[in-house]
């Protein structure tokens, strides 16, 4: 794992879109076709914006796949994951196949089932994520399931995790947050060839410092996990990075 610090969001997310970009279309010219897991949250905002705008990925040649999605949400809901890869990420550049959660399906675990079976065919090439202000990746909140293999699961999210929603303005209150999503689950995520971990700004400094400033993997930090996986690129801005010790952080020139 490598962390790179810069000066501000911005800088950091052109960094992390460059270095995106980078592995899609090395996939691309290796085997014609890269296959990617995208993210969402404000986190991403900036990352997906510049990555969209990168001409020379050719989109059509991509397979992405869903890294989490709320159950009993709508795709018109604002909140809905959906919904947000869809204006942001999908309409904008239209990869060749996208297989999405529907969390509004009848079965969740079906639905888990369903794209995990899909996504088995593939190696992931690249993998976008980012911390949660709980230290969760995907929707893997403390204590998080570090031995389960299955590539999706059904998942209770705790009050940090549902609070930061809140916090983002996706709800208007915790009553309206869901209890449950389904996320893909740390091996899935491990098993990506590349991890491009973004995470900007002061409110996620807590957990930046928790997952990597003394090296213990531990499920009560679940993005620790990240740190035993040698091709992981995490981007910060020096917001988020003002917890970490001097040692860990690599400033770009």
């Amino acid at each position: 794992m490598e962390i790179k610090v810069h000066t501000t969001t911005e800088e950091m997310a052109k960094a992390a879109a460059t270095t995106a970009a980078k592995h899609l279309n090395e996939a691309i010219r290796e085997k014609g076709q890269a296959v990617f897991i995208a993210a969402t949250g404000a986190s991403q905002f900036e990352f997906l914006n510049v990555l969209c705008g990168i001409p020379s990925i050719n989109w059509d040649k991509t397979i992405m796949f869903h890294l989490d999605e709320y159950i009993g949400l709508p795709e018109t809901h604002p909140a809905s994951f959906r919904k947000y890869l869809k204006e942001r990420l999908i309409d904008k550049v239209h990869p060749g196949r996208v297989h999405l959660l529907q969390g509004d399906s009848q079965d969740p675990k079906a639905e888990c089932a369903r794209v995990g079976n899909i996504i088995n065919q593939y190696e992931v090439d690249v993998a976008f994520v980012g911390i949660g202000e709980n230290g969760h990746l995907a929707f893997n909140d403390p204590p998080a399931d570090f031995d389960t293999e299955d590539p999706y699961l059904v998942v209770n999210l705790d009050d940090r995790c549902r609070q930061q929603q809140v916090g983002e303005g996706w709800f208007s209150d915790l009553s309206k947050v869901p209890q449950k999503a389904i996320s893909m689950t740390i091996h899935q995520i491990m098993e990506s060839r590349n991890i491009i971990c973004t995470v900007p700004t002061a409110r996620k400094a807590e957990a930046v410092q928790k997952c990597f400033a003394t090296g213990t993997v531990s499920p009560n930090a679940p993005a620790s996990i990240l740190q035993e996986h040698d091709r992981v690129m995490v981007f910060l801005d020096k917001d988020s990075a003002k917890l970490l010790p001097t040692n860990l952080k690599s400033n770009p020139q």
